[in-house]
């Protein structure tokens, strides 16, 4: 794949990330805004503070800076998504792009988002002391690194195997390295967890599931769309014209 290539799936795969943005966005308004308020109605309610002045103002944090935030990952995303699948392609079996591309996000959703989250679930914005927020950042950002990088090395190990136990086994003994090495390192690591006493339950719930929920979407529209994308690339078909006159 020459540099050409690589670069006009970069970009098809930048504005695959945008359009899976938005429909995050809207994803993340529809559903992800009711936990945020109840948080922060819980801290304000819980609060020793008062009379702090609102910088920024809810209604605006909720659509121009919820929108703002979601597309420009959404762009980081799909860059990052599609150099992953230039280097993928053909190395990882037999498929094409839209089905390298489903992979792309599937595993990306999966490495980069849903493993670390088991170690380190989300809270909404309102909730924790914000005196740790770096530490659980960190930690995030390492579980995040640790998770991809194992990843890679699962998927390294089962090609390895692969000539010698078949695709499947290979697959099977690549996936239970993957798991067992993720457990060690969640075990390994401290605990996260900042939710603090008396907040309901429910709204922290509801507040995890939208944030899988939100980025479930932006990986699968990614990787569908990007599909579509990198296929009019890299397998373009024949101009009807030109196939009419050359039957003729």
């Amino acid at each position: 794949m020459n540099s050409v290539t690589v670069r006009t799936l970069l970009v098809r795969g930048m504005l695959a990330g945008v359009a899976a943005g938005l429909l995050a966005f809207v994803f993340a308004y529809l559903v992800g805004e009711g936990p945020v308020d109840a948080a922060i109605a819980f801290e304000e309610a819980n609060s020793h503070e008062h009379g702090g002045e609102e910088l920024v103002s809810r209604s605006l944090q909720s659509t121009a800076g919820l929108a703002t935030g979601v597309l420009v990952f959404g762009v980081a995303i799909g860059g990052i998504a599609a150099l992953a699948f230039c280097f993928a392609l053909g190395r990882i079996g037999r498929f094409g792009a839209r089905a390298t591309a489903a992979l792309t996000g599937l595993v990306g959703f999966l490495l980069v988002y849903l493993v670390p989250i088991v170690k380190y679930p989300a809270n909404p914005p309102a909730v924790g002391n914000p005196d740790t927020l770096d530490k659980r950042t960190i930690l995030f950002v390492l579980m995040i690194a640790l998770s991809v990088l194992l990843g890679i090395g699962a998927i390294l190990l089962g090609r390895r195997l692969a000539p010698a136990w078949g695709n499947w086994n290979a697959s099977i003994a690549a996936g239970g390295a993957f798991v067992a090495a993720v457990a060690v390192a969640m075990v390994v690591l401290p605990s996260g967890e900042n939710t603090p006493k008396g907040f309901p339950a429910t709204d922290l719930w509801e507040f995890r599931l939208a944030s899988i929920g939100v980025q479930a979407v932006l990986w699968a529209a990614f990787g569908l769309l990007f599909g579509y994308l990198a296929e009019r690339v890299l397998e373009p078909k024949p101009a009807r014209g030109r196939v009419s006159t050359l039957a003729a």
